[in-house]
Order: C-alpha cells, then sequence, then structure tokens
C-alpha cells in the first residue's frame, strides 16, 4: 500500500474512533411522550425499511423502549428485526381487521432486549381491498396503537410505522396514526423525485385527517462523499429542508445491504462497521432535536 493510501486508511480511522467516541460521551433524552414516527417515500428503493429497522435498533441500543408496526406486506422489516411473520401467525391484518389487538400480535424482536414488532404477514396484501367497506377505515391503526400503548406496562418511547411505497389505504392508516414524518432521501439520481407528491399527500392528510402530523425529519442515506452527484443532492436536500434535514448521513455501506438477507439489523450484523456507527448518530440527533423542541415549547 502507497504511502498516501496509508494515510487516508489512517484518517479514516482516526475519524471513526473520534465519532464513536463522541457517541460514548452523549446521553440520548427519552421523550415525555411517546414518538409515534412515519417512515415513507413514495420512491422505492431509497433504504425505508433499511431505515426503519436500524434506527429503532440504535434508539433501543441507546435506552428506548422502542414498537416497530410493520405495515409492507413485503414484511422486510419483520424479517430485519428477526421476528416470525409466517401466514398463520397473529400480525398488523389481524389488527387492522379488528380480529385480534396489537398486544396479541407483538413479539420481541432478536435484535434487542427493548426493541419490539407487530409483523406483517402475506395476508396484508389484501387488505386493502378488505378495509374498503370496513368503518373509520382511515383510522383503524390510529385506534388499534392507541388502546395498545394506553394499556401497555412498559412505556414505549418511540414507535416507527414501516408502510409501502405506494398510497393506498395502509399508508393512509400510517399517516393518521402517526404524529410524524420520517422522509429518507438516496444521494443519488433522481433523489427528488415524487417527493412534491409526497409532501402534497401529507398536507391533504393534515387537512382532512391529521392535523398533528407533520414532517420532523429527514435523513439523506446511501450517501458516497466521493462523487459530485451526491453532496450536490445533499445541499439541494439541504437547502430546502433545512431545519428538518438531519447532519448525519448514512453512507452506501456494503454492511448496510447485507444485514437483512441474514435476518439482522446492521448493529446485530456488523456493529464496528461505518453504516451502525451513522444509524446511532442519526438516532442520538432525533432523540437530541426532539428533547431541544420540547423544551422551547416549556
Amino acid at each position: 500500500m502507497s504511502e498516501p493510501e496509508n494515510a487516508l486508511v489512517g484518517n479514516h480511522l482516526a475519524d471513526k474512533v473520534r465519532r464513536r467516541r463522541r457517541l460514548e460521551s452523549t446521553v440520548s433524552p427519552l421523550p415525555s411522550e411517546t414518538r409515534i414516527i412515519t417512515v415513507s417515500n413514495q420512491k422505492g428503493g431509497v433504504g425505508k425499511t433499511t431505515t426503519t429497522v436500524n434506527l429503532a435498533s440504535a434508539l433501543a441500543r441507546r435506552g428506548a423502549n422502542v414498537l416497530v408496526v410493520d405495515l409492507d406486506p413485503q414484511g422486510n422489516a419483520s424479517t430485519a428485526l428477526g421476528v416470525p411473520h409466517r401466514p398463520e401467525i397473529t400480525s398488523i391484518y389481524d389488527v387492522l381487521l379488528g380480529d385480534k389487538t396489537m398486544s396479541e400480535a407483538l413479539q420481541l424482536s432478536t435484535d434487542h432486549e427493548r426493541l419490539y414488532c407487530v409483523p406483517s404477514t402475506i395476508h396484508l396484501a389484501g387488505a386493502e381491498i378488505e378495509l374498503v367497506s370496513l368503518v373509520a377505515r382511515e383510522q383503524r391503526l390510529r385506534t388499534a396503537l392507541q388502546t395498545f400503548l394506553d394499556e401497555s406496562e412498559l412505556p414505549f418511547h418511540y414507535v416507527f410505522i414501516d408502510c409501502p411505497p405506494s398510497l393506498g389505504l395502509l399508508t393512509v392508516n400510517a399517516f393518521v396514526a402517526a404524529r410524524e414524518v420520517l422522509i429518507p432521501i438516496q444521494c443519488e439520481y433522481y433523489a427528488l423525485e415524487g417527493l412534491s407528491q409526497l409532501l402534497g399527500n401529507i398536507e391533504l392528510i393534515q387537512k382532512h385527517l391529521n392535523p398533528d402530523l407533520r414532517v420532523s425529519t429527514i435523513l439523506l442515506t446511501m450517501f458516497d462523499a466521493r462523487t459530485n452527484l451526491a453532496n450536490e443532492v445533499a445541499h439541494e436536500v439541504r437547502q430546502h429542508f433545512a431545519e428538518e434535514t438531519l447532519d448525519a448521513v448514512i453512507p452506501r455501506s456494503v454492511r448496510v445491504s447485507e444485514a437483512p438477507s441474514y435476518g439482522q439489523t446492521v448493529h446485530a450484523y456488523d456493529a464496528p462497521s461505518i453504516g451502525a456507527l451513522a444509524y446511532m448518530e442519526a438516532a442520538a440527533e432525533m432523540a437530541a432535536k426532539w428533547n431541544s423542541s420540547e423544551e422551547e415549547e416549556v
């Protein structure tokens, strides 16, 4: 290895050590009330589910009790959290139809002792049609979730809802149940494609179904600092959404991509990796920003 390459590797390792030490010295405050967050982007392949499970896992490791509601029929969040989601398993499908309570569908993730999941099964693929004829069809998830949180002996600090990339009744239920929307945006070509449509849909939900909903967080994913395009996308997003965009960015990482195929989050799969570190930083920043906004409101 040449001297410039040695210097580059040395700088990279030193940077990781500095960032890890900074994280270790940071305490993440727990919110005074449950933060219910829908992770959404109508453009596929932006790291939506990956972001959901890895932020949830990071926050659990930083002391929070976290629930992931898998509202995507593909069930990828359930897989990554090590939660069974075979067709016969009690799932969010049964909860939405009113056949089971959320506490009956709840499972402890194999990822961490403070991380729980309400899984999705293949039955959820037909739920869009079945929900159409039900009373208060847009409110089904909110009602079930609020009942669960009110009755739970364990205080949950965060609820993450992973929803499909399309705008149907499942996604509408996710928006109605949540108070916050987290939007992952990939630092690649066409990154902002569909974002204006997503924001328009959120405004419609605010106007007609959930006035408390707001876009609280934007997270840049698949970032490659070596490319001009990634830096340009990051700059453009920060220009338009200065308050909402986290300073932490998620780099393009092989470890982050590999982890779900092993039924794990990146923290369980390779905790020392740069991807795991980035999600830890994003989680810590999310917790700190919320704490600051709470103090301002007091």
